[in-house]
């Protein structure tokens, strides 16, 4: 057992979390208390904890480490996340500062970021919830500035250029390949409905008029909200380079409706019209169809991924075969 460290029933994270931070910062007396895991997060594990300075006053500062669970719905680069939520930090973008990340798992058991615990609460329901109306169209309309400011961000000067890879003239058959690749590595059968799906997409995919920072799973409950504001915006594991419709694509998406849009009020009609008001950016409907199609797809093929890991063992959650999600785009695409 290292000396400073005050271990909880995770003794072993505890432990080697204690030692991480004592390098990082160069304090030997610092205590881990509180180790909790939260029940929140569905492609991390996240991890509370009081960071204790020792002293004749102690300081104690509540942190969290989100570390790659043994499987889980997502794999992706935490190099790049990191890289993205340390330069989009310093864009004024509102990111939770990021304090220390272990990028191959040899010091926190698998790679992990530790970061500080911003103000608010994730609430996917935020839109639709219990809040007047006039509180929850000023949420919607400074969740689509949210996204406006982001993608006015200069990834260039960012310093993202070698981070995320370039997607070419036409980032909708980069983001079809990546995901087919997923899509092979995970699926136990064979999906037809998906193959049918792939191929009405790949035939329609039109070049982007500009590339953009893309979150790549935009919503309420990938943020924080404190005192009826967004404090920040969480979950960047999935950013990438791509088209501006991507993530348009993805909150118009009609699967997605009770997340994203207020009935009567804030739907996909105004969600376009603002976004086109704010941005001056030029699309047409056929383009975000095929975005909000596709956000389908990408989305299956997540829950699949879960469900791959729960078959071999490695998540302790239960997923099942979207078929709602298949239905759902095969009458979007007029196959039903």
């Amino acid at each position: 057992m290292v000396k400073g460290v005050r271990l909880s029933s995770e003794e072993p994270l505890a432990e080697k979390l204690g030692v991480f931070l004592q390098n990082l910062r160069k304090q030997p007396d610092l205590l881990i208390e509180r180790l909790d895991r939260k029940s929140t997060g569905m492609s991390r594990e996240n991890w509370t904890f009081d960071v204790v300075s020792g002293g004749s006053d102690d300081v104690r500062e509540s942190l969290i480490l989100r570390r790659d669970p043994v499987g889980g719905m997502l794999e992706t680069d935490r190099r790049a996340e990191y890289e993205v939520l340390v330069r989009l930090r310093e864009a004024g973008f509102p990111i939770p500062k990021v304090f220390g990340v272990d990028l191959d798992g040899s010091q926190l058991g698998r790679p992990a970021l530790v970061m500080e615990i911003a103000p608010g609460a994730c609430e996917y329901f935020a839109l639709t919830g219990s809040r007047p109306l006039e509180t929850r169209m000023r949420l919607a309309s400074d969740f689509l500035q949210l996204l406006v400011d982001l993608q006015a961000i200069d990834w260039q000067s960012a310093g993202l250029s070698e981070t995320l890879e370039d997607p070419g003239p036409v980032p909708a058959l980069f983001e079809l390949e990546r995901w087919k690749g997923e899509l092979d590595r995970v699926a136990l059968e064979p999906m037809p409905e998906l193959e049918l799906i792939r191929v009405w997409l790949q035939e329609r995919a039109r070049p982007a008029r500009k590339i953009v920072l893309v979150h790549g799973d935009f919503k309420p409950g990938n943020a924080l909200i404190h005192e009826d504001r967004f404090s920040a915006v969480l979950d960047w594991e999935t950013a990438h380079r791509g088209d501006p419709l991507e993530d348009l694509g993805w909150i118009t998406n009609p699967a997605r409706a009770s997340e994203h849009q207020i009935p009567g009020q804030w739907e996909r009609g105004e969600i376009l019209a603002e976004f086109r008001k704010r941005t001056e950016y030029d699309f047409d409907e056929d383009e975000v169809h095929w975005w909000n199609v596709f956000a389908c797809w990408k989305l299956a093929i997540i829950v699949l991924t879960g469900l791959r890991s729960t078959v071999d063992g490695k998540f302790d959650r239960i997923h099942h075969n979207p078929t709602w999600l298949y239905r759902q785009m095969l009458k979007m695409v007029e196959f039903a």
